[in-house]
């Protein structure tokens, strides 16, 4: 009988600041921003913590990395997207262009909080906003009207925006109609608004809004009071 020789174990691939950063997002994608650590880290590469220091210096440097790599993402995706952005075409391209970002993020539930937490815009995110701009231009924006369309248009350009009501945190199966009535005395206009528009959504928390609506809701709010401050050359 022939004995079969030993297999060998597959090198690992090289260590490298590409993987280490898609390694990071592996992790928030699993279990969230607040999991990623470089211990963790070093445990997904399968290499030792200080081994990780010759490609990222800590940890402000891997999320640096992950805002670029996502948003790198995000500019290979827009820049496929072939729409005319003359004239009044402009809102158009600009709406298909937020959204496809926008189904990134929605990937990446963390990242808004990353992005959030970063004071210096990088060299990614610099090329995505420049886009918005020629779209803007092409649609006969004057150079100050982008700058203030920008400004406007927040987070949201990027496809994320902070909602102003979050209840995920409540406690699960908490009776929401019973909630509103006891805070109905205090607050009668805000909770007369919630008791006749809360929605019976079966997939949310506690039947609350429909994110996606309400975002495309205020992105269409702010693109056609743009458009008619560009018709007016303002």
């Amino acid at each position: 009988m022939v004995a079969r020789p030993a297999q060998r174990a597959q090198p690992r691939p090289p260590l490298t600041r590409d993987r280490v950063l898609r390694a990071a997002i592996q992790v928030a994608d699993e279990h969230g921003i607040a999991a990623l650590t470089m211990r963790r880290l070093a445990e997904v590469v399968g290499a030792e913590a200080m081994s990780l220091y010759h490609h990222v210096a800590n940890k402000e440097q891997v999320l640096d990395g992950v805002v670029e790599m996502i948003t790198t993402e995000i500019n290979e995706l827009v820049d496929a997207i072939d729409l005319p952005s003359a004239g009044t075409a402009w809102k158009a391209a600009m709406r298909q262009r937020i959204l496809t970002a926008r189904r990134v993020f929605l990937r990446h539930p963390w990242a808004p909080q990353v992005f959030e937490s970063r004071s210096v815009l990088n060299a990614a995110v610099l090329k995505y906003h420049d886009g918005l701009v020629r779209i803007m231009r092409d649609g006969g924006f004057s150079n100050d009207l982008c700058h203030h369309a920008l400004h406007a248009l927040g987070s949201r350009a990027l496809g994320f925006t902070q909602e102003l009501f979050n209840p995920g945190g409540a406690a699960a199966g908490a009776d929401t109609g019973a909630d509103l009535s006891s805070m109905a005395a205090a607050l009668p206009n805000l909770v007369g608004m919630l008791a006749e528009v809360v929605h019976d959504d079966p997939d949310s928390t506690l039947g609350w809004c429909d994110d996606q609506t309400e975002f495309e809701f205020g992105l269409d709010l702010l693109l056609d009071g743009l458009d008619r401050l560009r018709a007016q050359g303002s």
